[in-house]
C-alpha cells in the first residue's frame, strides 16, 4: 500500500510549495507501483488563493489528514497568520503520532499548534525574526535547508522543499530511490541536510551549468582518483578558473563537491550492495576501508557495517520476494 501524503494547503498557499511534494513523490515506484499517494487538502475545500494572482481548486477537506502516514504543510506570503482549523488538524495529527513536516512558512502552523516547542526548527529567512518573536521556545535554526526533530521537519524557503521531501523519500526507501528521484526531476540528488546524525554540511543549490558537463563526467568517474587538474582539464580551464566558476555554481570548491559525491555514492552501495568494504571504498574513489570508515563515521556517527545494518533495502527486498513467491 503506498505511504499517504497529505499536503495542507493554508491560503493564500504558494502553489510551488504545493507542487513540490506532489512532484517528487510521484516519481517514486516501489515494486512496480507508486510508493506514495499525494493528496493536496484544505480547511474550506474549493478555490483557494495563491501567493501569484490565481485560485488553486482544492477538492480535499482536513479529514485527509486523519487517513494521511504523512502530512506537509505547504508555506504561504507574509503576512503570515496561522489558520484555527489547521492548527487542530495538526494536533490531532501529532497525538496519533503521524509525521508532520512544513515548507517555509508553513512552519508557523507548526508552531501555533504547539510542536516545535523545545525543538530545532526552521522557516524562509525573511519570516525568522517573526517566529523567534512570537515563538521564544523554538530553537530556530537559520542557517540550514531543513532540520527534523524527532517526528517533525522543517524546511527554509522555496527549494529547500525539494530538499526536505528528498530527504523523506531517502528515510523512507533509502538513497537508490530518492537519487533516482532526483535525477529524474532533474535536481541535484546529493544535497541531504538537517538532520545531523546522517549529513555533515548540505550542499547550496546550484546556480549555474558552465561546470555542469564536469559535474557530470565525474560522477561517471568517482572510482578514479580524480584531482583538480583532472576536473579542469576535463573542463577545459585551468584550475584557477574552475575552482572560481565552481564556487560560484556550486557553493564549495570541487574537491568538497568531490567528497560529498563520494560518501553519497558509498551510502547508496552500502544500501543496495552486499559489496564488501573494500569494494565499495573503491567503488567509489575513497581508497580503502578505513578511509571509507573515516568518512562516513565523520559524515553520519555511523561505521559502514552499521550503516548499512541500518539502511540496507535488500532485506525488504527478499521479504517482499518470498512473500510473492508464497
Amino acid at each position: 500500500m503506498p505511504h499517504r501524503v497529505a499536503v495542507i494547503a493554508p491560503s493564500p498557499v504558494s502553489m510551488f510549495n504545493v507542487a513540490i511534494p506532489d512532484m517528487l513523490f510521484g516519481k517514486v515506484e516501489v515494486d512496480g507501483g507508486p510508493g506514495y499517494e499525494v493528496r493536496v487538502c484544505t480547511a474550506e475545500p474549493g478555490p483557494v488563493p495563491t501567493t501569484g494572482g490565481v485560485d488553486l481548486y482544492v477538492r480535499h477537506g482536513l479529514d485527509t489528514v486523519c487517513e494521511a502516514d504523512t502530512v506537509i504543510v505547504a508555506g504561504t506570503g507574509a503576512p503570515y497568520e496561522p489558520e484555527a482549523r489547521i492548527v487542530a488538524a495538526l494536533r490531532e495529527a501529532a497525538d496519533a503520532g503521524k509525521r508532520i513536516a512544513s515548507i517555509c512558512s508553513g512552519a508557523f502552523q507548526l508552531a501555533e499548534a504547539g510542536l516545535l516547542h523545545g525543538r530545532r526548527a526552521t522557516t524562509y529567512w525573511t519570516h525568522a525574526e517573526e517566529m523567534r518573536r512570537r515563538y521564544p521556545r523554538i530553537e530556530l535554526q537559520g542557517d540550514v535547508l531543513y532540520v527534523q526533530d524527532g517526528p517533525y521537519l522543517t524546511s527554509s524557503g522555496y527549494a529547500a522543499g525539494i530538499d526536505l521531501c528528498l530527504h523523506i523519500i531517502r528515510t523512507d526507501y533509502g538513497a537508490a530511490v530518492a537519487n533516482e528521484v532526483g535525477r529524474l526531476a532533474l535536481v541535484a540528488p546529493h544535497r541531504p541536510g538537517g538532520q545531523t546524525q546522517f549529513t555533515h554540511t548540505p550542499l547550496p543549490p546550484e546556480r549555474g551549468n558552465a561546470c555542469a558537463d564536469t559535474r557530470a563526467w565525474a560522477m561517471r568517474n568517482l572510482d578514479k582518483p580524480l584531482t583538480l587538474t583532472d576536473l579542469a582539464r576535463h573542463a577545459g580551464v585551468s584550475v584557477r578558473t574552475l575552482t572560481r566558476r565552481f564556487h560560484a555554481e556550486s557553493g564549495v570548491s570541487p574537491l568538497q563537491w568531490l567528497l560529498h559525491q563520494r560518501i553519497e555514492r558509498a551510502k547508496e552501495l552500502l544500501e543496495t550492495t552486499t559489496l564488501p568494504m573494500d569494494q565499495v571504498a573503491a567503488a567509489c574513489g575513497l581508497g580503502t576501508a578505513d578511509s571509507l570508515r573515516a568518512h562516513l563515521v565523520r559524515r553520519t556517527g555511523l561505521t559502514p557495517s552499521a550503516y548499512r545494518a541500518q539502511f540496507s533495502r535488500l532485506a525488504a527486498t527478499r521479504h517482499r520476494t518470498s512473500s510473492s513467491a508464497a
